[in-house]
């Protein structure tokens, strides 16, 4: 049975608790206002008052995000005229992509190189899962390439699938766990690492005053992991029973994320929750079915590992499941620690619970994701 193992997990070089986050926000929007209309002191403090103000509204607190990790410094910092990235003084929507791309290659390349820095044994394939960033070679490609992994090691991508990502990467590592000899690495390790690099604090525009990006900007963060799956139940983790998917019908508009001038943009429709608990009961009940096990019967038993999109998300599936707030209290940690980390944020809540001596072997994890499509992305484990 395939089995998801060996996680190893790295925090960004920088942390920023929310609280000072939410400030920084404001402040670096009406720098930026204020490079765009040459606004005078009493006029830049002013629409602070009111930026600070919607961001109260509409930010995700301290109470449910306390801190975030970020790659690059200029988070925090107050001195706009100076910041790698976001120099508003000079450039109120901060650097382009061009520069962007660079910090993202910059940070993912010295990533790969510390994690594997004591490797000593080829895996078969890397997954390299993102939607951050893309520049060729990638991180993988100039590790195996540094390695000397080149015949023993193919690299694959999966990009720009947002934040439920992982489950697509398991299906791709199954697959190559399942393919013939011949069309493999001669490689004597059958094994098959899924890593994620997200930075998603490359991506803000501080011209974006809207109600919507604050949302967006108080929600991600940046997050680094990798893991494995092996054809192997020997091990500690989790097993692999079930996976599905489904994209919602007439959804296409309800999320996006796509690449703009100065870093990408993310559109979110207040609808989304909504539409994804009108599909998940039937949802749930097909990756129970799939494993042969009872929904019924396992069903108050079973955690579950959702992908922390936000504090509403995970009250819909509770409440739309009629889970108790146990049952998800490890995806509420992981966004109170982490913040939202896209696709690198699912892993981080299945290490914490193959972690967690309060979670036995044995026990069912079920898991969920949501992103662009609509998708809805889901697996059924057993903690070994």
């Amino acid at each position: 049975m395939p089995t998801l193992t060996n996680f190893s997990m790295r925090k960004p070089r920088y942390q920023i608790s929310q609280s000072r986050a939410l400030e920084w926000l404001t402040e670096i929007h009406a720098a930026a206002q204020a490079t765009i209309q040459t606004l005078s002191a009493a006029e830049r403090d002013s629409f602070a008052a009111r930026m600070g103000k919607l961001i109260q509204r509409c930010a995700c607190g301290p109470d449910k995000i306390a801190s975030r990790g970020h790659a690059i410094a200029d988070l925090g910092s107050s001195d706009f005229d100076s910041l790698a990235l976001y120099d508003v003084t000079h450039h109120p929507r901060g650097r382009g992509t061009e520069v962007r791309s660079k910090l993202f290659a910059e940070v993912v390349n010295a990533y790969f190189e510390a994690e594997y820095a004591q490797e000593r044994v080829a895996p078969s394939e890397i997954i390299h899962v993102t939607c951050t960033g893309y520049v060729a070679p990638s991180g993988a490609q100039r590790l195996v390439a540094s390695k000397g992994w080149g015949k023993d090691t193919q690299v694959t991508h999966a990009y720009h699938m947002g934040c439920y990502a992982a489950f697509p990467a398991i299906r791709l590592a199954a697959g190559h766990l399942g393919l013939p000899v011949a069309l493999v690495p001669a490689n004597s390790v059958r094994r098959t690492d899924i890593v994620h690099t997200e930075l998603c604090t490359l991506h803000l525009d501080p011209s974006d005053h809207s109600a919507e990006q604050c949302v967006v900007q108080s929600l991600f963060a940046d997050g680094f992991i990798r893991y494995s799956l092996c054809d192997d139940g020997g091990q500690a983790g989790l097993s692999v029973l079930s996976l599905s998917e489904n994209i919602l019908p007439d959804s296409a508009d309800s999320m996006g994320w796509s690449v703009a001038d100065f870093g990408m943009h993310m559109t979110l429709a207040r609808d989304v929750p909504d539409r994804i608990a009108t599909s998940l009961r039937a949802f749930v009940s097909e990756l129970f079915r799939k494993a042969d096990i009872g929904l019924a019967e396992n069903l108050r038993s079973t955690i579950f590992a959702v992908h922390p999109g936000g504090p509403k998300i995970i009250d819909g599936v509770r409440d739309v499941l009629e889970l108790s707030d146990e049952q998800l209290r490890t995806s509420r940690d992981v966004l109170l620690d982490h913040g939202n980390m896209s696709s690198a944020t699912l892993p981080h809540v299945w290490m914490r619970l193959l972690e967690s001596p309060e979670v036995r072997p044995g026990t069912l994890v079920l898991s969920l994701a949501f992103g662009p499509g609509l998708t809805v992305c889901g697996g059924l484990f057993r903690k070994l």
